[in-house]
């Protein structure tokens, strides 16, 4: 996965993600917005033909006591957990 940092303060960040599509970014969008300390959490695609970028642009803003980069952190590890748990409900089903 390739990221690309577009801007970034204390309570903001924009990243660019390489490769991926509606699917990982409303999982990481869904994540990023049951974290403490995050305000909004969005993502932009623009098509090619509107002269936009082509890669999903991940957009995070937190409150003043949550520092944007260790919300990103958390959210991930918020999907890991759920991507565990699936796992460990679907081998216990089989």
């Amino acid at each position: 996965m390739d990221l690309r940092v577009i801007e970034r303060s204390d309570t903001g960040l924009s990243i660019e993600i390489a490769g991926e599509d509606h699917t990982f970014m409303n999982v990481i969008k869904g994540a990023l917005l049951e974290t403490d300390g995050v305000e909004a959490a969005t993502y932009d695609v623009n098509p090619e033909q509107s002269g936009g970028q082509t890669e999903p642009v991940l957009t995070i803003k937190t409150d003043d006591e949550t520092d944007a980069l260790d919300a990103l952190e958390a959210g991930t590890e918020r999907v890991r957990e759920k991507a565990d748990a699936l796992t460990a409900a679907f081998e216990a089903a089989a």
